[in-house]
């Protein structure tokens, strides 16, 4: 077995990985992912005690306790980008001896769950609502970078997606990846949504806003809209999902997203003060992950 080198996997003078600034006895096997740094801090108001809080750039880590289950938050910041830095580092604190830089012998598994905002691209999703994604679509091509990406995604949707929707081939090719169904069976319920996410790599024209610039497919998103893959409608727009999934199947952990809906793109609707909704589904999350 070779040893990894220290240009690919970068470890810090106090023994931590190089991003996050972490070393596996901060983390917990269960952790959420948030995109906003300021909202770990309101994953652990609702912890009974907090044992370490760890912060670098936009990566705020806050392991804790709740209702007797070790529980780590951690901030991502937005964009596929940085879930490529966090589930590879989050795989090495577990699955690699950072002292050796060997692969560990028997592999962990870790459960990441990302609690996010969303926008609705199906007009009867309801503003405040819960949406569950069972697959996620990655707009960004981050995961086919990495040998294997056809292992864990789901090759029939791909086709019939960018077939339907006529993909543009200077876009990067989208790869559609589902989430671990344990993790579904654990975190549905009353007031939640199932259905397909879609990760895109930009807030504006990935998403078709239209300010000052034109986008290339300026009907993408009624295309969107309309797909229909054996019954599986897409649903909304988020920022990290598919990464969280792709990674994640191909690291041998289990993932999956849940979003609050804070407006309706078809509808045009927009929640009126979406952080009560928020605040909401982190609590119903973390007592659906403790049942």
């Amino acid at each position: 077995m070779e040893k990894i080198k220290s240009s690919e996997l970068i470890i810090n003078s106090d023994g931590s990985v190089f991003h996050l600034h972490l070393r596996p006895e901060h983390l917990a096997d269960t952790v959420i992912l948030v995109g906003d740094p300021g909202r770990v801090e309101l994953v652990a108001s609702f912890f009974e005690e907090v044992e370490c809080t760890i912060s670098n750039r936009e990566f705020v880590t806050k392991t804790g306790t709740y209702k007797g289950k070790r529980i780590s938050a951690i901030s991502t910041g937005i964009g596929t980008d940085n879930i490529d830095i966090v589930v590879n580092e989050l795989d090495a604190l577990v699955n690699i001896d950072l002292e050796t830089r060997l692969p560990k012998k028997e592999h962990k598994t870790l459960n990441l769950i990302r609690i996010g905002t969303s926008g609705a691209l199906q007009g009867n999703i309801p503003v405040d609502s819960f949406l569950l994604s069972r697959r996620a679509i990655g707009f960004d091509g981050m995961l086919n970078f990495y040998a294997d990406r056809d292992q864990v995604s789901d090759l029939e949707f791909e086709a019939e997606f960018k077939k339907f929707v006529d993909w543009n081939e200077k876009l990067a090719s989208p790869y559609v990846v589902p989430a671990a169904q344990c993790l579904l069976d654990k975190l549905d319920g009353e007031g939640t949504i199932q259905g397909v996410t879609i990760s895109a790599n930009g807030f504006y024209g990935p998403q078709g806003r239209v300010l000052r610039l034109q986008t290339v497919d300026p009907k993408l998103n009624d295309k969107i809209e309309e797909f229909d893959f054996k019954g599986e409608k897409i649903t909304n727009y988020e920022m990290e999902s598919s990464a969280i999934f792709g990674l994640s199947g191909l690291l041998g952990h289990n993932s999956a997203c849940i979003c609050a809906i804070i407006a309706n793109r078809i509808t045009k609707d927009a929640s009126q003060d979406y952080k009560p909704t928020v605040k909401k589904l982190i609590n119903t999350v973390l007592d659906r992950l403790t049942k």
